[in-house]
């Protein structure tokens, strides 16, 4: 359970628009269940315990990388007085889209030295990979809407007096997101609906390519930090401004009604850039590629921050996924917070920006959700972990489907979706939801339900709600905490290694050499991969070759790092050294790029105390060495 609720405002609601609150404009926005945000709203933002999990050289400058939902990190933030100076931010689409990434098994680092010897040019085509679902995009649009009023309420609620936002969307839901931005944020702080174009081939035969998308931009109050972005003049310009003073600054005449002859000066700083711009979409011929399915240019960043920051002030994401934001931040000399759900951006971001020599920590809210690698995957996950758990045609999607026993027949099975943090809380709203609308379209030789729930206000207060409230049918409720659950997603994968001392340095130093690694979810991803691939051959009646890892298993293997200060399990991470294998099999050794074939082995110069090592698809174990 959360340990206290913040409020997102002193008042909370006090002269704040409510959703439907259009009263001078006229203009409403009604949907499904938009009073039920409401009263999460007056409760406040959840709480949670907050575990340092590795920090990175002195970071005076308190950079933050966080895992976790937004309303926490906010809340976290708004409890230690935090405040950003620049929002800018890229949430889902609402596109109803899965994002996927593209998972490589590396080279056998066994034979890569054979490799190098023959010089055997790689041909990334050759490369052996599958793609893992990430993250969903799967949102009806009255909860996405509701999701996004609240984390909108949040992030304002951490802003500075003289903060701008900067939120990121394109066709699916600008419109409606525009109206709600309006409401939170105000609509006299709107100040430019920017168009981001791009090119790209496209399957669009019906209508014109969609080929933008759209930044909204909005200041908190009447002051604000704007340093704009400039572009030079066009040459018609130039010309007309024909003159040069004794200072070298261009300006042309202009003859009044009264003859009197004026100067008007041609700006140096040039033209101030529209509120359209082109920039490309990152590809992987980019230096910046960090193959990360919705990775934004650094350019387009880079104009963000410079107009609506200075050096020194706070930067953050909270959806920051491949970690742009923070990355341009820090090269801007400017301090950053970087949130998200996925470990596969707390990853992407880190490795990032230990590439730049940046100082910072990595914090992770204690929600007592021990997602496995991401939402997408743990709900697929839970469904084999419930005992008993089966698919029920009969029953509406509301359900997960429904659990069997003798006693009690067919029990319809709910579960939180963890894709949308509204439903992790099990409340009086929700239970109230599941009362009057789930319960009376059940069958009706339906005894029992049970319903999953991560966090619960307060269980004695659910089940006297329960009691007082379900009279509607004779159907019993019962409530199980699904965390007990969750803690057996997470399966350790098992390695073996030798430490050996070394004399190859003047100073001598240590070497550990991985003899083995084997990972059970990444060995059952594979087989799923293979299974489905020769299903396809076979229909197309077409040869498969499948994807093969060695006896040792080392090809799945992404990243390295030994840790030679501190034993302790539970301390936070200390990086003494780290290598990552990129796709191709090369090394990158503490952040720093090089044309070496990883050998297997991993150097320090003090002794090694532990040993972390992610695999391919992200997850983490860490062994004492």
């Amino acid at each position: 359970m959360a340990i206290k609720y913040v409020p997102y405002f002193p008042n909370t609601l006090e002269g704040q628009a409510i959703l439907d609150n259009f009263v001078r404009t006229k203009r409403v926005l009604r949907y499904r269940d938009n009073d039920q945000v409401i009263e999460r709203i007056e409760r406040g933002m959840p709480l949670y315990e907050m575990e340092t999990k590795e920090t990175i050289g002195t970071n005076p400058n308190q950079n933050k990388i966080i895992r976790g939902e937004c309303l926490s990190a906010c809340a976290y933030l708004k409890e230690h007085g935090i405040q950003v100076d620049l929002v800018y931010i890229d949430p889902p689409f609402a596109s109803g889209a899965d994002y996927a990434k593209k998972v490589y098994i590396r080279r056998n680092p066994l034979v890569a030295k054979a490799i190098a010897q023959a010089e055997t040019e790689l041909d990334i085509e050759d490369l052996k990979a599958f793609e893992e679902k990430m993250y969903g995009d799967v949102w009806d649009k009255e909860r996405y809407l509701n999701w996004m009023y609240e984390n909108l309420m949040a992030i304002k609620s951490v802003m500075s007096d003289t903060a701008s936002i900067y939120v990121h969307l394109d066709w699916h839901i600008a419109h409606y997101v525009k109206i709600l931005m309006d409401e939170i944020i105000g609509e006299d702080n709107f100040l430019n609906e920017i168009i981001w174009c791009y090119t790209g081939g496209t399957d669009a035969s019906v209508h014109f390519p969609r080929k933008h998308d759209t930044i909204l931009f909005y200041s908190k109050g009447e002051q604000y930090n704007f340093n704009g972005d400039f572009m030079p003049f066009a040459d018609a310009t130039i010309q007309r401004f024909n003159r040069v003073d004794e200072n070298g600054k261009r300006y042309k005449e202009n003859t009044l009604a009264d003859g009197r002859i004026t100067r008007t000066y041609m700006k140096e700083e040039g033209k101030l850039v529209p509120d359209y711009w082109t920039f490309p979409i990152v590809n992987r011929t980019y230096a910046e590629y960090v193959d990360y399915a919705t990775q934004k240019p650094e350019a387009l960043l880079e104009r963000i921050i410079k107009a609506s920051s200075d050096e020194g002030m706070v930067v953050a994401d909270f959806f920051g996924g491949s970690g742009v934001t923070a990355a341009v931040a820090h090269k801007l000399k400017r301090n950053f917070i970087h949130n998200d759900i996925g470990i596969n951006s707390i990853q992407t971001i880190r490795d990032r920006l230990i590439a730049n020599q940046a100082e910072f920590e990595v914090l992770e809210i204690k929600d007592g959700v021990s997602l496995y690698r991401n939402p997408v995957q743990t709900m697929d996950k839970l469904k084999s972990l419930i005992p008993g758990l089966r698919n029920e045609d009969a029953l509406d999607k509301f359900w997960e489907g429904s659990i069997v026993d003798t006693k009690h027949g067919m029990m319809p099975v709910y579960l939180p979706n963890l894709m949308d943090s509204t439903t992790r809380l099990l409340d009086k709203p929700l239970m109230n939801r599941i009362i009057r609308e789930a319960l009376p379209d059940l069958p009706e030789d339906t005894k029992r339900v049970i319903v999953y729930y991560i966090d619960i206000t307060d269980k004695a207060e659910i089940e006297q709600f329960i009691k007082e409230q379900n009279t509607l049918t004779t159907i019993e409720i019962e409530l199980r905490d699904l965390k007990q659950v969750l803690d057996n997603v997470v399966v350790e994968d098992e390695a073996e290694w030798e430490v050996c001392e070394t004399h190859d340095t003047l100073l001598g130093g240590w070497k550990v050499a991985i003899k083995s690694f084997h990972s059970d979810r990444v060995l059952r991803k594979i087989q799923e991969v293979n299974q489905k691939g020769e299903q396809q051959a076979l229909h197309k009646g077409a040869k498969f070759n499948p994807l093969k890892i060695s006896d040792e298993g080392l090809e799945t293997i992404e990243w390295l790092s030994l840790d030679c200060t501190n034993a302790d399990p539970k301390a936070p991470w200390h990086s003494d050294e780290e290598i990552k294998i990129d796709r191709n099999g090369f090394v990158v050794r503490n952040g720093i790029k090089t044309q070496d074939f990883w050998d297997a082995t991993i150097a320090s110069e003090a002794k090694p105390l532990r040993l972390k090592i992610r695999n391919i698809c992200g997850d983490e174990t860490v062994y004492i060495v």
